[in-house]
């Protein structure tokens, strides 16, 4: 799961959650990105990963207008891979417009089907607020209806993180991180992007906290 521990809708702040965070004094919230929990999606550790229900990061921000949220999962993969889209896996966007903050007002759930055609896939997103039903239609376009924007496709990575400096680091005790590394430089993860009117998540200046989950018929990961 992957938390955030909150956003302001006000400005083009935007925040990313890789670690556990303080919701409240005394109290944290479980987080995870790539390959977490390992027994699960680490090829290292499971011969059989379950690449398709692991989250990379989440990603919150806003404009005077729109609230923008991106799950981003199934990666760092080589950019000559194709994107995941399993039909068996539930993705979750949960957002928090009042107290307590991790009891969610809205959840909004993303699941991948078949398309028209051969070889084809589609989505429904449920759930999206002030939206009439579910929102339903092709991966790789941007969809619309009542007022809001979905996107899911295979997209670059859009996380920066120098992972050789940090292991150099671990090993060492000396810093070794370079800026001009980036371990996730061309590649991919599959994405969700969801473009929602600030005015439908508790009004322009409310505070509210984001998280995503996934889930797999058989258990929850």
């Amino acid at each position: 799961m992957k938390r955030i521990r909150t956003m302001v809708l006000a400005g083009a702040t935007a925040v990313a959650a890789i670690a556990a965070l303080a919701l409240v004094p005394g109290q944290f919230a479980a987080s995870a990105d790539h390959l977490d929990p390992p027994s699960r999606t680490d090829p290292a550790i499971d011969s059989v990963p379950d690449i398709a229900a692991d989250i990379a990061d989440v990603f919150a921000f806003s404009d005077a207008t729109n609230a923008y949220f991106v799950i981003t999962f199934a990666g760092p993969s080589a950019s000559a891979k194709s994107a995941f889209y399993d039909r068996d896996v539930l993705y979750t966007l949960n957002i928090s417009t009042a107290t307590p903050a991790s009891s969610p007002e809205i959840s909004i759930q993303s699941r991948f089907g078949p398309g028209t055609s051969a070889g084809q896939f589609g989505i429904s997103v449920a759930g999206l607020p002030g939206v009439n039903g579910a929102l339903v239609g092709p991966v790789e376009q941007i969809l619309s209806k009542d007022g809001v924007r979905v996107y899911a496709g295979l997209r670059d990575d859009p996380f920066f993180f120098d992972l050789v400096g940090f292991r150099e680091t671990r090993s060492t005790g000396a810093i070794r991180f370079d800026k001009n590394r980036d371990f996730f430089n061309g590649q991919n993860d599959t994405s969700l992007v969801f473009e929602i009117p600030k005015s439908r998540l508790g009004g322009a200046t409310g505070k509210i906290n984001v998280w995503a989950t996934t889930a797999r018929f058989g258990g929850q990961i």
